[in-house]
């Protein structure tokens, strides 16, 4: 078998532990971390789901300011074509896997009437080989299985070959070729897009790598808190003075039973079940009383503490997490407060950007037939930072009566498509018209 192949499918292979382990913290599904043998026992498997989420909201709140609107090409046609692979919504998918594993993956080429076909991969599925000259992709896989096959597909600048293995589960053996078409486009169809700031990553990095221990602790405590809510928080009540009660030991079939000398088995009963609301005796020497109640505000500290250092490690702002106030914030304030989140966002607009511009560059070199190297595309992106409709629409009217935009302009930049400025444009056109008494079939008087 091709040894690029081998090569490329251990590639697939090597971080899959690490890929099971954030799509745990992702969901919520991990392992309780830190706790004593005593406190597992304490909660048996009443909380073994206790986690809260923050992996998934430090994605998620990333991934809501990472909004494709268009795109700078000669090619208007482009556009057209991104809608029509559904990738204003697609693309969203391809920024929380590249946020969560690092990695996610966008293939091009052409359907069945030769128009662009666009599709997001994830990283379990698909691995690149990358010139260290030029950082660019000579070669990717996509490896999946059916019912009863394992599937691979080889990209090459020059051809594609898809392989077949006769088994489910097939990791790097029993593939053999099965077909094979030339590359037109002369490089390989395959982008990543890669979230790393650094250079010689192997693997991007994980928006949740940094968060994974803090979210351990912050669920031990959670924990701990349950575990001390059931046990302690509830005052425990006590009594003295009063014997107590016998019940006999019964069997699975709920007959009593005996011991070796033909003595029925009993065991030692609380008098006053726990449930009762009054507690009465007729002993004289009986005394009541409780036990004062565990107080939980230690760990309401230990959790803000925690929470502290989850902040300032994602970015995310304070009333993202939970944490309020006496006095609400005022929109100023909560914009401020999410200062650094969109710094992030935008950072990651840089980053994710130039993956997005070549998979541009390959749309319209699949629909014009000419070479991606010579095809020109800029991304645009929505504003990452969170704005009221009434604070952009003041700021974009400000702008346009001290002249510094055109009204086509300043209307994109309150979020109209092209298709929606066009018609406003006519609509008003009609108006003007309509002032002045005159129709497109000529003067109405």
């Amino acid at each position: 078998m091709n040894e690029l192949l081998q090569t490329l499918l251990q590639r697939i292979d090597q971080p899959v532990a690490r890929h099971s382990l954030l799509d745990q913290y992702y969901t919520g599904t991990q392992s309780l971390a830190f706790l004593s043998p005593e406190a597992k026992t304490a909660l048996g498997q009443r909380f073994g789901r206790m986690a809260s989420n923050i992996p998934r909201l430090a994605v998620t709140a990333l991934a809501e300011r990472l909004r494709i609107t268009g795109f700078v090409c000669d090619e208007p046609i482009l556009w057209d074509d991104w809608i029509a692979n559904d990738m204003d919504q697609l693309s969203g998918v391809a920024h929380r896997e590249a946020l969560l594993f690092g990695d996610s993956y966008v293939m091009v080429w052409a359907d069945a009437s030769g128009n662009p076909k666009v599709t997001v991969e994830s990283a379990k599925q698909v691995a690149v080989l990358n010139d260290p000259g030029t950082r660019q992709i000579t070669a990717a896989v996509k490896r999946w299985e059916t019912e009863r096959t394992t599937e691979a597909v080889l990209y090459l600048p020059d051809r594609i070959v898809r392989y077949r293995a006769n088994a489910t589960g097939s990791t790097i053996s029993g593939f053999k070729p099965i077909d094979e078409i030339a590359n037109p486009l002369g490089v390989v169809p395959v982008v990543a897009i890669r979230n790393s700031d650094r250079i010689l990553d192997e693997y991007g990095a994980s928006e949740i790598d940094d968060l994974i221990p803090l979210v351990d602790a912050l669920n031990k405590s959670l924990a701990d808190m349950m575990v001390t809510s059931e046990f302690v928080g509830r005052p425990r009540r006590w009594a003295t003075g009063i014997e107590l009660a016998e019940e006999p030991v019964l069997d699975a079939a709920g007959h009593p039973t005996f011991d070796s000398d033909g003595n029925p088995i009993t065991r030692e009963v609380n008098p006053i079940p726990e449930g009762n609301r009054a507690m009465i005796s007729e002993a004289a020497d009986a005394k009541f009383g409780q036990l004062a109640a565990a107080d939980l505000a230690g760990y309401e500290a230990s959790v803000r503490v925690i929470l502290g250092q989850i902040m300032a490690v994602s970015t995310l702002p304070a009333h993202y997490v939970g944490v309020f106030t006496d006095n609400p914030a005022s929109a100023d304030a909560l914009r401020a407060a999410e200062a650094s989140l969109t710094a992030r966002a935008e950072a990651r607009q840089a980053t994710f950007g130039r993956g997005w511009e070549q998979v541009g560059r390959l749309m319209v070199a699949v629909r014009n037939g000419v070479d991606p190297a010579t095809v020109r595309v800029n991304v645009e992106w929505s504003d990452a930072a969170t704005r009221s409709v009434a604070q952009e629409a003041d700021a974009v009217v400000k702008l346009y009566q001290a002249g510094l935009l055109p009204a086509s302009y300043a209307l994109k930049k309150l979020g109209y498509t092209d298709a929606e400025v066009a018609d406003i444009r006519t609509a008003r056109r009609v108006e003007a018209l309509d002032a002045q008494g005159i129709t497109f079939g000529g003067n109405a008087a």
